[in-house]
């Protein structure tokens, strides 16, 4: 029988509130999001501390992933996609005119809901951001760093040569992640990143996240109550576009403030 969110909480220690010198690496302030002359986001404040892993969650359609991608402006693909606001990154904004966004996706990398893998070797893979930033260094170095920090090299260290499809979901997800650890980010965004994935494989991203969380920012997307409360140390709750409430994990599932985050974590909605 699956645990709920409380009791999987029960077993973990809280990291305490957000404090202004814990030292956040993404902030967004009044950030207003619109699909044409349709608003999705609704003037969102958030602090994202570093270091930490952080989960959006909240119904389908509430607007995470959006939010998700606006850190690090993957929005801009979507022609009618526009914003409002400020989204700072070390105190930077990274709407502003003279920033690159491909730099700012260098520095904050995308795992997607679903593994895509290129249809290349898993070597190509891991090596394609490399490639792309004309990296001057050892790149073999690079990718087998990225292929041990993503928990996969043993099991694929023989298998370089060979296509990144032919790999089972979990170590697809795996491959995608350490092409996004290549290029060396300060946070890795992941929307849903084991909602396509085995228990066994979902385990392990869970595991990797915990251990990366040493070196990096995490934020994740997820519909999934007990995912949020194994890995997550704060969780906001979204709902119409709107930010309902934002605090540590621990917090948010045993004594919620707003009545709406009860109901959704109790199953009363979404």
């Amino acid at each position: 029988m699956e645990r709920s969110a409380q009791e999987i909480l029960s077993e973990r220690r809280a990291p305490g509130p957000i404090m202004v010198h814990d030292d956040p690496v993404l902030e967004t302030r009044g950030l207003n999001i619109y699909y044409g002359s349709s608003r999705a986001i609704h003037g969102i404040s958030i602090t994202i501390p570093r270091n930490r892993i952080t989960a959006l969650i909240g119904p389908s359609g509430s607007g995470k992933s959006t939010v998700l991608r606006a850190f690090n402006r993957m929005n801009d693909v979507i022609p009618v996609a526009w914003c409002e606001g400020e989204v700072l990154f070390n105190g930077e904004n990274v709407y502003a005119p003279e920033v690159d966004p491909v730099e700012v996706r260098r520095r904050i990398g995308m795992v997607f809901q679903k593994p895509n893998p290129f249809p290349k070797s898993i070597f190509e893979n891991v090596a394609f951001g490399l490639r792309i930033n004309r990296y001057k260094g050892d790149i073999a170095e690079r990718v087998e760093e990225a292929l041990r920090r993503a928990a996969l090299w043993d099991e694929i260290k023989d298998r370089l040569k060979d296509s990144a499809l032919g790999l089972s979901g979990g170590q697809q997800q795996r491959v995608c992640i350490a092409r996004a650890l290549a290029v060396e980010p300060d946070i890795i965004l992941m929307d849903e990143p084991a909602s396509a994935l085995d228990p066994i494989a979902t385990g392990r991203i869970e595991e990797l996240m915990q251990e990366l969380k040493e070196n990096y920012t995490i934020v994740i997307v997820t519909h999934n109550m007990q995912q949020a409360a194994r890995v997550a140390d704060y969780t906001a709750f979204m709902n119409l576009g709107q930010l309902i409430e934002y605090g540590v994990t621990q917090k948010m599932f045993t004594s919620p403030e707003d009545e709406r985050t009860e109901a959704y974590i109790t199953g009363r909605f979404g």
